[in-house]
C-alpha cells in the first residue's frame, strides 16, 4: 500500500496551524500558519520543501483560510489526501482516545466547551469548515486530554464537595497529552526499552508547560488540572497560586473575576515575574546582561519545575528517565541544568558538553556518566495526531 497523507489542523480563535504528514517520511510535506484571521491583515503562510510562500486573505475567517489551504494540501499530497486530523484541546471524560468525527462527537465537543472556552469553540470552527469543504474526507478529532484519562481517581479528584465532580465535571483533566504520549514512546525507543514496560518523568516546556508521570505507556499524574492554568510557571500563566488569591484581589483591589482571569492567564508567569518578556530566549539574554527580573523569572521557573517533577515521582514504581521536550525543553541547556541541580536526591546530574550540544532538534542522552538517564526528545504532536488518525482509518 502506498504511504498515506494526513492533513493535521490546529485551530485557534484567529489562527490555523497545519502540517501535511506522510506516514513514510519524517519531514512534513507541507506546513504553515494562517494568522490574524478576520482582520485586514489576515494571511496564509506555508512552506513546501525549501520554498516559502504567502497569500493575503483580507478579512478571511477559518473557512476562507481552509478553502485556500486544502487545495494546497491536495496538490502537495499528489491528489491523494487520505484524511484530516484535528487537534481538540478538551475531551472531558467522554474521550479516552481519538474519535472519528460524526454528529454525536461534535455534540460532545460542543458540550465540553465550558471546560475550555478559549479552545474548544475555536477547534470546532476548523472542524466545521473542513467538513463542509471536504464532506467525503475522513476526519478525526485527537484530544489533548485523552491521554490523561488513565489517571487514578485519587490523582484527578479535587478535595471539593462530591456533587461538583459528578454534576459539573470539576476535576483535574491535564493537557499536552499528545506530546507526553509521543515523547515517552520515543524515549523508550532511544533507550532500548519497551514503552509498555518503562516509567518516565516528562517536562513539556514551551509557552505552556506541564509535567507528567508515565508508567507503562499510561499517564498516572500530570501538573495541569481543570484548565491549563494549574501547575508550572509558564510564559504568561501564573501556574499554581493560593486559591484564595481571587477573593484577596477582589476584596483589596476591587477586581472583577474577568480582570483576575486576565492577570493569571495573560500577564503572569515569566512575563509577570521578569517585567520583560514571556520568551525564554529573551530572558536568558537579559540574564546574561544582569537583568534582575529575568534572573528571578528563570530561578522561579526552574525551582517550581523541579518541585513538580519531584511530586510526579510519587506516581512511579521506578525511574527509567527524565525527558525534556517542547521549545524550551529542547533548546535551553541552562533551564535543563538549573532544574536538574534541584533534584540531587534523585542522583540526577548532566554531562555539560552533551547538554550544551543537544539543541535545535537534536535528541539524545545528556546525563553524566553513572547517573540516571536524562533525555532530550523533540516533540512532534502533528505526527502523533496523524498516527492516531491513520489508526482509526485502519479500523
Amino acid at each position: 500500500m502506498p504511504a498515506r497523507n494526513i492533513l493535521v489542523i490546529n485551530c485557534g480563535s484567529s489562527s490555523i496551524k497545519f502540517a501535511l504528514v506522510n506516514e513514510a517520511h519524517s519531514q512534513f510535506t507541507l506546513n504553515g500558519l494562517a494568522e490574524r484571521l478576520g482582520s485586514h491583515d489576515a494571511v496564509l503562510h506555508w512552506q513546501r520543501g525549501g520554498e516559502k510562500d504567502s497569500l493575503p486573505i483580507p478579512y478571511g475567517l477559518h473557512r476562507a483560510a481552509l478553502a485556500q489551504l486544502l487545495p494546497l494540501a491536495q496538490d502537495a499530497a499528489g491528489g491523494k489526501l487520505h484524511g484530516i486530523g484535528h487537534r481538540v484541546v478538551h475531551g472531558g471524560e467522554r474521550f479516552t482516545r481519538a474519535s472519528r468525527l460524526d454528529e454525536s462527537v461534535l455534540q460532545a465537543i460542543r458540550a465540553t466547551a465550558p471546560l475550555a472556552p478559549l479552545h474548544n469553540p475555536a477547534n470546532l470552527l476548523g472542524i466545521e469548515a473542513a467538513t463542509s469543504l471536504f464532506p467525503g474526507l475522513p476526519q478525526v478529532a485527537v484530544f489533548d486530554t485523552a491521554f490523561h484519562q488513565t489517571l487514578p481517581e485519587y490523582a484527578f479528584r479535587y478535595a471539593l464537595p462530591d456533587n461538583l465532580y459528578h454534576e459539573h465535571g470539576v476535576r483535574r483533566y491535564g493537557f499536552h497529552g499528545t506530546s507526553h504520549r509521543y515523547v515517552s514512546h520515543r524515549a523508550a525507543e532511544l533507550a532500548g526499552l519497551m514503552a509498555g514496560d518503562s516509567s518516565w518523568l516528562v517536562a513539556h516546556l514551551g509557552n505552556g508547560c506541564s509535567t507528567c508521570a508515565i508508567v507503562n505507556g499510561q499517564s498516572r499524574d500530570t501538573s495541569m488540572g481543570l484548565t491549563p492554568l494549574e501547575g508550572l510557571v509558564m510564559g504568561t500563566r501564573s501556574g499554581d497560586v493560593d486559591p484564595n488569591l481571587h477573593s484577596h484581589l477582589a476584596r483589596t483591589l476591587g477586581w472583577s473575576l474577568e480582570r483576575i482571569d486576565q492577570l493569571l492567564n495573560k500577564e503572569s508567569g515569566l512575563l509577570g515575574l521578569s517585567g520583560l518578556s514571556n520568551d525564554m530566549r529573551s530572558l536568558e539574554q537579559a540574564r546574561e546582561q544582569g537583568h534582575a527580573g529575568a534572573t528571578l523569572a528563570i530561578e522561579v521557573f526552574c525551582y517550581r519545575l523541579a518541585k513538580s517533577l519531584a511530586a510526579m515521582s510519587c506516581a512511579l514504581p521506578q525511574l527509567d528517565g527524565l525527558i525534556f521536550t517542547g521549545g524550551i525543553g529542547e533548546n535551553s541547556p541552562l533551564i535543563r541544568s538549573k532544574t536538574v541541580a534541584h533534584l540531587k536526591l534523585f542522583n540526577l546530574a548532566l554531562d555539560k558538553e552533551a547538554n550544551a550540544r543537544t539543541i535545535r532538534g537534536a535528541a539524545g542522552s545528556i546525563q553524566a556518566y553513572g547517573h540516571p538517564r536524562v533525555l532530550v526528545v523533540p516533540t512532534n504532536e502533528e505526527r502523533q495526531i496523524a498516527l492516531d488518525t491513520l489508526a482509526l482509518l485502519d479500523n
